[in-house]
């Protein structure tokens, strides 16, 4: 019997092909979701940087105020912020050709994440992008 063929899984192939995630949003207390979640991406690998303008640095890593700030290419950006601050993150995004936008669980913006579609990035929306990862590479 012949095995069918793998489906796509676009979050996988993200996955595998990004280096650095810029996390906007990121807090330097580890008691927050997102010092949490950032610090396992970054134990797995990933370059983590930190865009939050209340922060000079988390995770041993430089704070910067905003992603047009950050010097180097992002291939994600990770959204630690409520939904009404999304669409500015995006309009960002865009500007800036990241790829991938990923809006964390509860993080809902369907105009931000259409407008993101139509300039052709990757959006995943109300997902954690920890328990996506473990869900694929344990």
């Amino acid at each position: 019997m012949a095995s069918q063929p793998a489906q796509p899984d676009p979050i996988r192939e993200l996955l595998e092909r990004a280096n650095t995630i810029a996390v906007v949003g990121l807090s330097a207390s580890p008691l927050r979701p997102s010092h949490g979640v950032s610090a396992y991406m970054q134990t797995q690998g990933y370059k983590i940087i930190p865009v939050n303008p209340n922060i000079r640095e988390s995770l041993g890593e430089k704070s910067w105020r905003s992603l047009a700030e950050v010097p180097e290419r992002i291939d994600i950006v990770n959204i630690f912020r409520r939904p009404q601050f999304v669409e500015e993150i995006v309009d960002q995004a865009i500007k800036l050709k990241i790829p991938a936008v990923w809006m964390q669980e509860e993080v809902i913006n369907e105009r931000a994440a259409e407008k993101a579609r139509q300039a052709g990035i990757f959006v995943v929306m109300d997902r954690c992008i920890l328990k996506e990862h473990r869900a694929r590479f344990r």
